[in-house]
């Protein structure tokens, strides 16, 4: 998609059409997966539990009925569960019913309530699942989860039978939200949503205000920058930080500025983990957060700032409850005696809580400074007419663009925050890859607008030695290490960067079943041999008293999988089981680890290397560690690309 022959309209108008063969391309896939895809499978890739069992069942302080789930096995598998995602539910039975299969209507029909709808989407599914409702996750917390469902849904049948569980479902919801965003956007006219979209389809200069720079002695040169960047800009600023650079501290910083000569912010993110990050943040320096939505780490400190906690502890709150309570037993007990008044006393009680609500969240939304939420979350009916001065898009470099839409709806001015140097979003579609969909608001901004970005150049995370590679190939040698970090290190004369080849131990790539992922057997256990090696070096009673912490990288899944497993077999690293993490790369973004070991899988004769090539997933990955990183790589399969050869290279130079 050429980004500048065409209008601002007619690019939004590809950019629909783009994100309809994506939704298309996503619906399929779910479609087939459904149809062939085993419930095992759905398990082990963190996409369904099962068994479950059912604990309580109540209406939350939303007045949404609400059900526990606890899942029984398979607890060390990592799940894909979290705030907002469709679930479904289902019981497995002994076997098919009589006469085969029935179509997906008319098990639709028995199965599900009138909000349930999109299961007709469903292909036949396995003949023993009898898939009973819909719901949507509220929150998880470790392995118990609570959704909330439909008013009507049957919860005593999941609590009389056995062998019930809950998997992933089709996120129809998004995709809605999105393609409304963009029909909305296309639609404006003469005002400032127009406005901002013909800006940012063009090579128009952002305006900004005139003053002097505000110091910030506690920030480094490139943050203030950034920070007095943001202040005056009038449409939009963009604040770019590479790994380590301090990209949260910043936009914390920006974000208390702004709030001296605003009263409220909206502030978003992609994913509700960045969400929770930046709003722990702002709650640790005073700031009074409303978090629409729940958070990923169900703790106190995280829920005290949610809606729903805050909407509960209120002094009306209790009043609201009993009056939802009396409505509830007024319709229950309709049938039971004939009473002229009912319709009455339903409408006073209505009204009443009506009332009330409206003036717990008058008084709610009016002290809090920052409403958080995900870009998808900021579509939430009690954002519904909002506008704000500002809105503050973090891990922006991870989002769609549609997605950042419709938290744009209601902003005046836009500030963007990430690294497109990082992990991009995801898109299935290849077509709608290639048409452009791939490329964010943010992109798009950094390269029409340079002057509107500010690059973070000075990173507090890792050894100058592991950042070098890095910053050469990706920001062009602009970043630099802190003082405080440049030579930390482990051991003593120790190098900061190791690459086994691990072809010598003639292990090759395996492929387990379609959609799951790649395997390397041999370079798995040579992984953990290199690990265990590195730690007695280092020393038990070191590791312990220091907590140093390691995390373990496998670009696919079931290498993921297989390590986590071996790991948990092996003896040797017992003793250090909370200070070892083993996930995909998507899973140690933001994060980082004192050691670092990379299993890259990928060998064989033709040197295919994958979505590897794909250099920005990989930046995340050699950028995590502290103090040592070591990449496990079958050096004839990986250095016939350009990036992999130039970085073994490098690493080689190092040990020389």
């Amino acid at each position: 998609m050429d980004k500048y022959s065409s209008s601002p309209i007619q690019y939004l108008q590809q950019l629909r059409v783009l994100l309809e063969i994506e939704y298309g391309c996503e619906k399929e896939e779910f479609r087939r997966q459904s149809e062939a895809m085993g419930l095992q499978r759905k398990v082990k890739r963190g996409d369904a539990w099962f068994p479950v069992s059912v604990g309580k069942s109540y209406y939350n302080s939303l007045n949404q009925l609400a059900v526990e789930i606890h899942r029984t096995q398979d607890k060390e598998i990592e799940h894909n569960f979290e705030f907002g995602r469709p679930v479904v539910f289902f019981v497995l039975e002994d076997k098919p019913p009589a006469g085969g299969q029935t179509s997906d209507k008319q098990t639709n029909n028995r199965q599900t309530s009138g909000k349930t709808n999109n299961l007709a989407d469903l292909p036949a599914r396995h003949p023993s699942a009898k898939y009973l409702f819909t719901g949507t996750v509220s929150y998880v917390d470790g392995d118990r989860m609570v959704a909330v469902v439909p008013d009507g849904a049957p919860l005593s049948k999941l609590q009389a039978v056995g062998n019930v569980g809950v998997q992933m479902f089709f996120d129809e919801t998004t995709y809605k939200l999105m393609f409304d965003a963009l029909d909305r956007v296309i639609g404006a006219k003469g005002n400032r949503l127009a406005y901002l979209r013909d800006l940012f389809a063009s090579r128009q200069k952002a305006e900004t205000f005139t003053f002097p720079p505000i110091p910030f002695p506690w920030l480094n040169p490139a943050q203030e920058k950034a920070v007095n960047s943001v202040l005056r800009a009038k449409d939009v600023a963009v604040v770019h930080g590479p790994p380590g650079t301090g990209k949260t501290t910043t936009l914390v910083e920006a974000i208390y500025e702004t709030l001296r000569r605003e009263n409220q912010v909206l502030v978003c993110a992609q994913s509700n983990m960045a969400v929770d990050w930046i709003s722990e943040r702002l709650v640790d320096r005073g700031v009074n957060v409303l978090r629409i939505g729940n958070p990923v780490k169900v703790n106190d400190k995280m829920l005290s700032f949610t809606y729903e906690r805050r909407f509960a502890d209120h002094p009306d709150y209790p009043q609201l409850w009993s009056i939802r309570e009396a409505v509830r037993k007024l319709r229950q007990n309709r049938n039971r005696r004939r009473d002229e008044g009912y319709h009455q006393k339903m409408e006073r009680l209505k009204s009443r809580a009506t009332e009330l609500e409206i003036r717990i969240n008058a008084q709610l939304f009016g002290e809090a400074r920052v409403i958080a939420s995900t870009l998808t979350g900021s579509a939430n009916r009690l954002l519904a007419g909002q506008k704000y001065g500002t809105l503050f898009i973090d891990e922006a470099a991870q989002a769609l663009e549609p997605a950042c839409w419709i938290a744009i709806r209601k902003a005046t001015r836009v500030i963007l925050a990430g690294d497109h140097c990082q992990l991009p979003p995801t898109v299935k579609s290849m077509a709608a890859l290639r048409g452009g969909l791939g490329t964010t608001l943010m992109e798009r901004i950094v390269k029409q607008k340079p002057e509107a970005v500010t690059l973070l150049k000075t990173q507090y995370r890792m050894n100058e030695r592991i950042m070098r590679f890095s910053s050469d190939w990706f920001y062009g040698g602009m970043v630099e290490a802190a003082p405080q970090v440049k030579f930390r290190g482990i051991l003593d004369f120790d190098n900061p960067m190791t690459w086994i080849d691990t072809s010598a131990a003639e292990g090759k790539e395996e492929f387990v079943g379609e959609s799951f992922g790649r395997i390397n057997r041999a370079e798995a256990d040579l992984t953990l041999n290199v690990l265990q090696d590195y730690f007695t070096k280092i020393g038990k009673t070191r590791i312990l008293e220091e907590r140093i912490d390691v995390g373990v990288i496998s670009p696919y899944r079931a290498q993921v999988q297989l390590l986590r497993r071996l790991i948990r077999k092996k003896e040797f690293f017992k003793p250090y089981r909370g200070l070892v993490t083993v996930n995909t790369v998507d899973g140690f973004q933001g994060q980082e680890r004192d050691i670092i070991v990379i299993s890259l899988v990928r060998a064989n004769a033709d040197g295919q290397i994958g979505f590897l090539s794909d250099l920005r997933r990989m930046n995340v990955a050699i950028t995590r560690a502290r103090m040592k990183l070591i990449i496990m790589g079958d050096v004839p399969t990986m250095a016939r690309h350009p990036f992999y050869k130039q970085l073994y290279e490098y690493v080689v130079s190092l040990n020389s």
